[in-house]
Formats: C-alpha cells, sequence, structure tokens
C-alpha cells in the first residue's frame, strides 16, 4: 500500500506538468527542456525514497519471520541456499525464480519508474531531434543557414541549391548551368558559444589545367559568442551586412533565378571579410550589427565597379580597415513591415603605389532599403550610393576609368495568387515585377571617359515562382537589359532552388 502511495504521488507530480504544457501553443523548446529536468529530477527522488522504503520493508519482512534452529529435518527441503522459502507444503504458490536473489527483485512500484523514465527519454529525443524544421532569418542569416541556432547542443547541417536554362537573344548562345550547392555546417558548442559556416560549389567543377569553370570557397566561417540580447561578439570570415541579398542568399527567399544585379554589381555578392564586430537587439524590433572588417583592394576596381576588390579571406590585405554596419527596424505596430539602412566606410589602398604613389582611395557606400510582406502581398525597394577618393590616380595607373561615384536602386512587387485559385492549399504562386537602375561611372574623374554610357543600365524583368513546399521553389523569368550605349542581351531564365 505504502509503494502505490508513492507511485501515485509521483503521478499526481509530473501529469499535470505536461498537460498544463501541452496545452500552450507557443511554448519554447527551452521551456520543455527545463520541465523535463525538473521533472527528472523528481523522479530520481521519488525512486531513491521507494528503494530505502523497498529495502527497510524487505529487512523488516525477513527480521519477522525467521525460522528456529531447531527444526525437523525435512524443513530444510523448502529452504533455499540463502534460507528463502521455495515452497510451502500447504500452498500450491511457487515463487518466480527470478527471487532467488534479492539484488534482481524489482517491486511493482520500480518497474512503473522504470517505464515513467523510458518515456520521459523518448520526449527528451522529441525535443532533441523535432520531426519539423523552422525556415526562418535568425541573427541576420538566411533560413537555411540560421538552423545552428535552433539546436540545443552539437552539429548542425543546412544546406541550398540552385541551377537554371538562360535563353538569351541577340544570337547568344543558350547555357543550363549548375549554378550553387552549398554545405552549411554549424556546431553549437554550449548555450553560448557557436560555430557557423558556408562552403560554397559553383558551376559544377573548379576545371581542370587552364580550364575556366567554377570553384569552391568559404562563403563565411565565424564564431559566436552569445552574451545578451542587446550585444553578442562575432568574429572570423563575416558576412558584410548590405543590402537584402548578401547575407540571406538562399534561392528560394527571392524572386527570379538570378540575384538582382544592383545587389551584384553596386552591392558585391557574396561579399565576405576577415575581422569581428558585435551585434543584438537595442529593443523590440529594433537589430543592429557593427563590424571591423579588412579593406577592400582597389588593385581589383574596375569600370564595372568594386565587386573585384573583396578580398575573401584569402591572404587577406589588412593594411587598411574599414567599418560596415547595419540598423533594421521591424515595426510591431505594422505587420511585415521592415526599414533599415547600413553603410561601409574604409580606406583601400592597401599600402599599395598607383602612378608613381601610394593613395588611400577611400571608398564609400551607403545603402537604404524597405520591405512590406502582408498576407499575399511583397513588396521590396532599396537604394543605394558610392565613392571611391583618388578615382583620378587609379584611373591613370589602371589604364580604365575608375568611377568617382555610382548608384544604384530597384524595386519589386509580387503577390500570391495560389488562394484564388485553391481556397484550401498550402502551396505558392506569385507573380512578380522588378525595376532595376544603375551606374557605376555616375561621375567620373576630369579627363576620363564614360565609355559613352555603357555602364548606366536599367532592366525590367517579370516571372513566376512556384513553391510547391516552402523551401522549393520553382522559377520563371524574363529580364530585358538596356543601356545608353547600345542593346544589350535580354534573357529567358527557367530554374529550380531549393534549401533545407
Amino acid at each position: 500500500m505504502r509503494q502505490c502511495v508513492i507511485f501515485l504521488l509521483m503521478w499526481i507530480v509530473v501529469t499535470p506538468s505536461f498537460a498544463t504544457l501541452s496545452k500552450k501553443k507557443n511554448v519554447t523548446m527551452e521551456a520543455m527542456w527545463k520541465l523535463i529536468q525538473d521533472q527528472q529530477k523528481e523522479i530520481e527522488a521519488l525512486k531513491a525514497k521507494v528503494d530505502g522504503t523497498t529495502q527497510g520493508h524487505q529487512a523488516e519482512t525477513m527480521g519477522s519471520h525467521t525460522l528456529p534452529a531447531a527444526t525437523n529435518k525435512n524443513s530444510s527441503d523448502h529452504l533455499s541456499s540463502e534460507g528463502v522459502p521455495l515452497k510451502d507444503a500447504n500452498s500450491s504458490k511457487v515463487p518466480d525464480k527470478s527471487s532467488k536473489s534479492q539484488g534482481i527483485v524489482k517491486s511493482d512500484t520500480e518497474r512503473k519508474t522504470d517505464i515513467l523514465a523510458s518515456e520521459v527519454e523518448k520526449l527528451k529525443t522529441k525535443l532533441l531531434i523535432p520531426d519539423k524544421r523552422e525556415y526562418k532569418v535568425e541573427y541576420g542569416l538566411g533560413p537555411a543557414a540560421s538552423e545552428v541556432y535552433r539546436v540545443n547542443r552539437g552539429l548542425s547541417i543546412g544546406g541550398y541549391g540552385e541551377w537554371y536554362y538562360t535563353n538569351y537573344s541577340q544570337g547568344v548562345k543558350s547555357t543550363f548551368d549548375d549554378a550553387r550547392a552549398v554545405i552549411y555546417v554549424g556546431y553549437k558548442f554550449n548555450d553560448w558559444i557557436l560555430m557557423n559556416s558556408e562552403f560554397e560549389f559553383e558551376h559544377g567543377s573548379t576545371g581542370e589545367g587552364s580550364e575556366q569553370k567554377g570553384e569552391v570557397s568559404n562563403e563565411f566561417a565565424y564564431l559566436d559568442f552569445l552574451l545578451n540580447p542587446k550585444s553578442n561578439v562575432r568574429t572570423g570570415l563575416l558576412l558584410v551586412p548590405m543590402g537584402f541579398i548578401n547575407e540571406i542568399h538562399e534561392g528560394p527567399t527571392f524572386h527570379g533565378n538570378r540575384r538582382p544585379t544592383v545587389e551584384q554589381v553596386i552591392i558585391p555578392t557574396t561579399w565576405r571579410e576577415m575581422g569581428a564586430g558585435i551585434w543584438g537587439q537595442l529593443a523590440e524590433g529594433l537589430q543592429y550589427r557593427m563590424y571591423g572588417l579588412n579593406g577592400l583592394d582597389a588593385a581589383g576596381f574596375t569600370s564595372a565597379g568594386i565587386s573585384e576588390g573583396r578580398q575573401n579571406g584569402t591572404y587577406s590585405l589588412a593594411q587598411d580597415f574599414a567599418f560596415t554596419g547595419r540598423l533594421d527596424y521591424y515595426m510591431p505596430f505594422v505587420p511585415g513591415l521592415q526599414v533599415g539602412a547600413s553603410t561601409w566606410v574604409g580606406d583601400s589602398g592597401q599600402g599599395n603605389e598607383y602612378a608613381g604613389s601610394k593613395v588611400n582611395a577611400l571608398t564609400q557606400l551607403y545603402e537604404g532599403h524597405i520591405q512590406w510582406r502582408y498576407r499575399g502581398f511583397e513588396m521590396r525597394a532599396l537604394g543605394a550610393v558610392g565613392s571611391i577618393g583618388n578615382a583620378a590616380q587609379l584611373s591613370l595607373a589602371k589604364k580604365e576609368t575608375i568611377g568617382s561615384q555610382n548608384y544604384g536602386w530597384y524595386t519589386e512587387f509580387a503577390y500570391d495568387v495560389m488562394p484564388f485559385l485553391f481556397t484550401d492549399s498550402t502551396q505558392y504562386l506569385a507573380p512578380f515585377f522588378r525595376y532595376e537602375a544603375y551606374n557605376t561611372l555616375a561621375k567620373v574623374p576630369t579627363g576620363f571617359t564614360n565609355y559613352d554610357g555603357l555602364y548606366d543600365q536599367w532592366i525590367f524583368q517579370g516571372g513566376l515562382t512556384y513553391k510547391p513546399i516552402t523551401n522549393v521553389a520553382v522559377k520563371l523569368d524574363y529580364q530585358n537589359f538596356n543601356s545608353a550605349a547600345r542593346p544589350l542581351p535580354d534573357q529567358f531564365n527557367l530554374g529550380v532552388a531549393f534549401m533545407y
């Protein structure tokens, strides 16, 4: 009876907690884990109490039924070598053979407790390995790249990929490209230190000999030290936090098979440099990231922009450093609305000589963006302006015009029409339209040409994005390219993108 009471008390303690927790729709993994740990402690304490009670009861029973030393000669036939009765002469009941050793004997309460502990372990496993993965942006990273922030401990794996067919106008040959195959590898050492990295395989192969094909790159690799919500430390090969695409570039997260041109030319992609900084959330919906990184290398600047000045962690010259920062506000009073701005400021001379002397080549880039997603409606707009110091000296040394000023902007609209076609469908189908304009030679040094406006371009783009599930997208789009100098080939693109 005492053992039954203990088991009943234990069941009363455990069951309501799980029942209450199961009614909460927004319960977090952390809350579930804490409850499991608390319940495990209670189970262990109750098991210890039951063990003590059982042993005391067994000792008491043995003491009260000690057989007398003098007995008839047949009495020994009913005893084991340990002095435990094997069979009562006046009873038909035969004890279980497992009761020969007191060390193997388990009370009914202990057996039930073990079953309950086993169920708790199963629940722990479900918490550690959830049946359904979430795909959402975390701490400035894309949905797949954020997986390491959602595990309790240890290794995390994610990734994305995209390939597409392109048909060009003006007699340019069509192509089919395995554009990217990416693996994210993260490791959470404990609840406040983690590592995250991205390895990218581009264009199917690195080629052999003199072939110019794809490449394998470490897109980012950093350590995060999670100190508190307002201030955390990040160091390593970091993504520059500018624009929409540079940090969040998984294929299913943007429309069109190719990334917006403004976010390839004016804001380079994928732009990453070595350094360290801080990030966090200052208030509800107000997030920031600030890093100190090695500067660009002006030796890579061209008429087409600063993109080839990225050093990407490859023996990066660090004679000159740069500051980059970003601020975003996700307005709680306007659902789905995000506004923000970012900047890059730093010298790019890196101690090199141009036309007989060293230059600072102060490089500045300022960007603002707005995004609104409400029900089926989506809108994005982004604008960026930049400048390069000592552009005349750079142009003279490189024998091509380096723009002293540049700019780019685009706006994009989309709407999910699937609810109008199939009201019960969870799939996604959105026509979209994007307009882009940019000029990498918006202002040139005196005495240098702008190549008749060749780098003054604008693009009309329209298409469809279909998602049978959240992390797979089938895309179709058409891009109409224009420049002030001459017509450019248009593109029809059809492809697939995924993330995991």
